[in-house]
Parts: structure tokens; C-alpha cells; sequence
């Protein structure tokens, strides 16, 4: 007796559709799962055996055997249970085939309860491409799976109703889109919360409207991890395509809570500067999301940024160019998905008073200077704007209350936004100015003579890489943007020459 039924698996970023087959045959009692299984798929065995005989069902005493095609890619993970268990039980006649094309996908407890699974939604968005009609998931996991749409999604809580469903004795309605799944959240921060800054929120508002990525620097208590964490309360709201791929990423990764549908909010991701290198980048023998792809969509703020592993900060660098990571292993690579906004904040020197008026730098210039270079030249290429973030003085402190809200800061962040993506072509759609290509930065800045001299002169004065110019020119075009200007004007490029701090050769300001 020969069944077969449909399920998914997750393989690095992507799930993909499996036929799991069962065979029962004369022979002695056995159980065996063939097709590259892992040792939770290859344990499945004794799952399945003890929640198919709680739950009341007949388990054949023959020779059972368990294929997971196509067997040339190793499948891991626990989400196979369902699928297995309803493959034996069809082999019996439990229930009959349909004519409905069916995805199913759960973990199985002994009592035969579902429990939820990683990666939902990616197997929602696989099997949404017109071949099947309904899937299968536990219950926890069908309002996460359900904002794909185009396809029934059926939430079950134990095997029995499962089968119940697939028989047609007590069909299960399909799993409905909730209106709080893509309604924008309310941040509990709010740019209005910080006192003075008025520099460093300037700044925070040319990277929210270019998508450009920032750097603060300065002494300790400044505001800068203040500031980072209110950048997400300016950003523009996302679209359900860009919540849809943040949220898969943090379903594949196992973080996203049971009974949630889609992220609420653009991701915030603040590893400490102790993760190692696989932790940031992603890795593993079968390779899971990193850091920078968890803030896929979103931000990613590094604290106390020379406090990382130089290989760590050096492997960023191709995700913040590519905006994607890619993890070769001897089973294949993996491709996950990292276009995120980096934010970064650091001390100015080891004991982090250098300039400050109130308290001495007690570093010496070889310690200063070795602070620095922790971070490479072609790294801080990468950071468009590098802001000194002095310390509050006591007036600014006590007029709390009077800054801008993010609300308003964000109108003005969506109006530049909605001029960059007139710059789209039909080959490169531009969201926003970051993602302009260094071809054609020239051609939508279209700066003036006096803008190029001020870059001109800049290139010669601090040494300016070609790659920093480029950044220096998309900023210039993103502080137009804002300015309602049709082209970069002197102006604009001086200020964008002035967020180039760390450029500049250090300066010994401190305070005797």
C-alpha cells in the first residue's frame, strides 16, 4: 500500500515543496525515513508512532517505509510530523483523496497535539504559487501564514482534527487576514523625548529620508543610543510586501512569538559587541539568519562599534553594498536577505572625553589613534554621515519638551522619500537615494559648479575616496530633497561635506 502527500521544508532562506511518500508492506514490525533526514526529522519515528496510537488510530504492524523526495537535499526540523503521520494513515484509508491539493506542516507531541513551527510563512509564500489549494499548519501559526494570501490556510490544533478536516467530517474555515496585521504601530519613543541635539537630529533626519547610514560619536551620556533607537519612529511606514520579508526572516530564525501575524514594526536589531562572527553574518552548519538579515528591512544599531571583532565589522561590508549575505557550505549556499540601515555610535577616544569641555581626555594621541583605527578606512567609507555628538548643557536639559515629534519629522522624511522614487527607471526601482548606483549619481544630482568645487576641494583637503564622494553626493541630493530643491546646491554639499567627521585628520581638543 503506497500514499503520498505534500509538505515543505526549510532550506536556508527558502522553504520548498516535498512529496513525503509511504509505503506499507508485509514484513516484520519496522520504521524507516529515507531521503537525507536529520536527527529530528530521523526521530519523527517514535513521535509519530505514539501520538498516531493516543489519538485512537491503528498503527500498521508491517514494514513501514517513509520517503522524503526529492532525497538529494538534507531536510532538518520537526515540521514533518504531520505530513508523515497523514501519509501512514491515508496508506489505511483513514480518509480519502479529495481532489484538493494540500500542504501540510506541524510538529507532533505524543498526545497527538500540533505544536507550532519555524518558517510558516515562508512555506505560506512557497505554496501560495497557484499548485495547492490549502495548507495545513498548527494553530499558532496560521495568522503569521495567512497575510500571504492567495491560498486557504487551515490552523489545527491535534491530529484527530486534522484528519476530521481531511475526511470532510468537521472542515475547518479557512484562516482569516486579521485588519491589526498590517495596521502601522504607535512608537513609544518619540524624537520630542531629547533634549537639544539639535545637529545630531539633523542628522538622524537625512538618514531616515536617504536611507543613508550614520555614525555618532562622542562622550558618554551624550544621547546617542537615544538617538539610534527613535530612528525607526522617523522612517517611512513599510509596505506589506517589505513587512511580509521581514517577517519570514524572523519566522525562519525561530523569533517570531506563536499567534502573531506580521512584525508590527520596522526591526531594531542591537547585538552586543561581544557576538561572534556567525552571529552577526549568519552561519551554522545548516546556516540560520544573522544579525544583519534579522534587520532586514529595517535598522541595525552597533554600540560602541570599536568594541567589535574586526572580522565581525569587516563581513559587513558586503551585505551594506549587495544588500544581501550569502553562506556557502559543502551542502550548498545560502542566500538571506540584508538590506538594513546601519547605525553605528562610539566614544571619540578609549575614555570618551576627548573635546569634552567639562571633563579631561586623559588618552594619549598613540591611544587615540589606535582607538580609530579599529575601524578600517574602507568600512567608514560605507558610513555616509559621521556626527560629533557633544553633551547636553543644562539649558537644553531643562527646555525638554520643546523639540519636533517624530510625527512631524516623519512627514517631511516621507515627502523626500516620494521625490527619490521618481528617480526609478525602468531597471532599478530607487526607494530611496542610498540605493542610486554610482552611475547615475551624477546624472539625478545634477550638482551645481559651486557644488563641485566645494566636493573638489573637499577630495584634496580630507582625501576623500571615490566611494565617499559618491555618499557625500547622494546625501547633498537627499538634503535637496528635503530643501524642496530640484538639484544639489552649494549649500547642500557643504553640509553633506560636513557629516564626514572621521574623515578629518583628530583633532587634540581636549581640555586641560
Amino acid at each position: 500500500m503506497l500514499s503520498r502527500v505534500h509538505s515543505a521544508a526549510i532550506d536556508g532562506a527558502e522553504a520548498r515543496i516535498l512529496d513525503v511518500e509511504a509505503d506499507v508492506s508485509p514484513g516484520l514490525p519496522s520504521f524507516s525515513i529515507v531521503g537525507l533526514p536529520d536527527a529530528a526529522v530521523r526521530e519523527s519515528r517514535d513521535r509519530v508512532r505514539a501520538a498516531v496510537r493516543n489519538c485512537g488510530f491503528d498503527f500498521p504492524p508491517r514494514a513501514v517505509t517513509v520517503n522524503l523526495a526529492p532525497a538529494d537535499w538534507k531536510k532538518e526540523g520537526s515540521a514533518l510530523d504531520l505530513a508523515v503521520a497523514a501519509a501512514l494513515l491515508s496508506t489505511a484509508g483513514i480518509f480519502p483523496a479529495d481532489g484538493k491539493r494540500r500542504v501540510l506542516v506541524g510538529e507532533l507531541a505524543l498526545d497527538g497535539a500540533l505544536r507550532p513551527i519555524r518558517g510558516a510563512l515562508a512555506i505560506a509564500a512557497i505554496a501560495a504559487d497557484g499548485r495547492f489549494d490549502e495548507l495545513l499548519v498548527p494553530r499558532e501559526n496560521a495568522r503569521e501564514a495567512a497575510v500571504v494570501g492567495r491560498l486557504a490556510v487551515i490552523g489545527v490544533a491535534s491530529l484527530p482534527e486534522a484528519i476530521a478536516h481531511l475526511r470532510g467530517d468537521a472542515p475547518i474555515p479557512p484562516q482569516a487576514v486579521e485588519a491589526g496585521d498590517f495596521a502601522p504601530s504607535r512608537f513609544a519613543e518619540d524624537l520630542a523625548d531629547i533634549a537639544g541635539q539639535a545637529v545630531a537630529k539633523r542628522a538622524l533626519e537625512i538618514a531616515a529620508a536617504g536611507g543613508h547610514n550614520l555614525l555618532l560619536f562622542g562622550p558618554p551620556g551624550a544621547g546617542k543610543t537615544m538617538l539610534a533607537r527613535r530612528l525607526t519612529s522617523i522612517l517611512p511606514p513599510w509596505s506589506r510586501d517589505e513587512a511580509i520579508e521581514a517577517t519570514r526572516v524572523h519566522s525562519i530564525a525561530g523569533l517570531l512569538p506563536p499567534g502573531r501575524g506580521l512584525l508590527p514594526e520596522r526591526p531594531f536589531r542591537s547585538p552586543h559587541h561581544s557576538v561572534s562572527y556567525a552571529g552577526l553574518i549568519g552561519g551554522g552548519t545548516h546556516p540560520r539568519p544573522g544579525e544583519v538579515s534579522l534587520a532586514h528591512r529595517g535598522v541595525l544599531f552597533l554600540d560602541e562599534l570599536p568594541e567589535f571583532r574586526r572580522d565581525a565589522l569587516e563581513v559587513i561590508r558586503q551585505p551594506l553594498e549587495e544588500k544581501r549575505v550569502t553562506i556557502a557550505r559543502a551542502c550548498g549556499a545560502s542566500v538571506f536577505p540584508a538590506d538594513f540601515q546601519l547605525i553605528a555610535a562610539m566614544n571619540p577616544c578609549p575614555c570618551g572625553y576627548l573635546g569634552d569641555p567639562r571633563r579631561p581626555c586623559r588618552c594619549s594621541r598613540y591611544e587615540i589613534d589606535r582607538y580609530r583605527t579599529k575601524l578600517s578606512g574602507p568600512l567608514l567609507d560605507r558610513i555616509d554621515l559621521h556626527v560629533r555628538v557633544p553633551a547636553v548643557p543644562f539649558r537644553d536639559l531643562a527646555a525638554l519638551g520643546s523639540s519636533e515629534s517624530s510625527a512631524a519629522v516623519r512627514a517631511r522624511v516621507v515627502r523626500a522619500r516620494a521625490r527619490s522614487r521618481t528617480r526609478s527607471t525602468r531597471r532599478i526601482l530607487i526607494r530611496c537615494n542610498a540605493e542610486i548606483p554610482a552611475s547615475g549619481v551624477r546624472k539625478a544630482a545634477r550638482p551645481t559648479d559651486e557644488a563641485i568645487a566645494i566636493l573638489e576641494f573637499a577630495s584634496r583637503k580630507i582625501g576623500l575616496s571615490a566611494r565617499a564622494i559618491h555618499r557625500a553626493i547622494r546625501v547633498g541630493l537627499t538634503i535637496a530633497d528635503l530643501a524642496g530643491a530640484d538639484r544639489v546646491e552649494a549649500p547642500h554639499a557643504a553640509e553633506a561635506i560636513g557629516y564626514r567627521g572621521l574623515d578629518r585628520a583628530v583633532v587634540d581638543t581636549r581640555v586641560t
